[in-house]
């Protein structure tokens, strides 16, 4: 899964950064409001974390921005204000959730998960096609009884297909989702990660649709 962190603090952006990249996500980084609205003019996110306090654009104007132009990205704003007025405000101007700093990585991570759990429309904390079962929180994965661990890139990929399953997700579209800015992406990685997926978990979990891209069945 893709983040847009929108943090002009140069410690905290760090921080989230690399708490983020740990947890497995491809995380991008900018500093100002309009940099934040030209990325994502430009670049499909799945979340963005954004700060209030920015310079030049502040939040609420990039909050404003972005949901101006129909883009229903779910947003999470992350900042220092704390008065009530100030939650209201950013709720209402279309952000998805609010935390005020100074917050736990842990709960901050379990807010995204929810906030891309109702966007999707999916009340079950996991995801499943019915027959593959994936747990954003432990990164196991389950499939024809068989229950297995994932590595990172391995969690992100299958993460991917399963937000949208039936709907074929190209190699370009799979990359974006696992590498960020400045990330090399490493020759036929998609190919070596499906086939890493398929030995753990099962030939039939990934389909690939030849010249275009793999998927993961629907619901049965």
């Amino acid at each position: 899964m893709r983040v847009l962190l929108v943090e002009d603090d140069p410690m905290i952006g760090e921080a989230v950064q690399d708490a983020l990249k740990d947890a497995s996500y491809a995380a991008d980084w900018v500093r100002n409001g309009q940099t934040a609205v030209d990325t994502l003019a430009c670049q499909h996110y799945d979340l963005v974390l954004l700060d209030l306090g920015l310079p030049g654009k502040d939040g609420l104007a990039v909050l404003a921005a972005i949901r101006s132009k129909s883009n229903p990205v779910p947003i999470l704003i992350i900042t220092a204000r704390d008065a009530l007025e100030d939650r209201i405000r950013g709720l209402d101007a279309g952000a998805d959730d609010y935390v005020v700093k100074p917050f736990e990585m842990a709960e901050l991570l379990a807010r995204m998960r929810a906030v891309v759990r109702r966007k999707s429309g999916m009340t079950n904390p996991l995801l499943s096609n019915g027959v593959l079962n994936l747990d954003p929180v432990t990164h196991e994965a389950a499939a024809h009884g068989n229950a297995v661990r994932l590595s990172g890139r391995e969690f992100s990929l299958l993460q991917a297909l399963l937000l949208r399953p039936g709907a074929i997700l190209s190699r370009t579209e799979l990359e974006d989702r696992i590498y960020g800015w400045n990330e090399e992406v490493e020759s036929n990685a998609v190919e070596f990660l499906i086939h890493s997926l398929r030995k753990k978990l099962g030939s039939d979990v990934i389909k690939n649709v030849r010249g275009v891209g793999w998927m993961v069945s629907k619901e049965k």
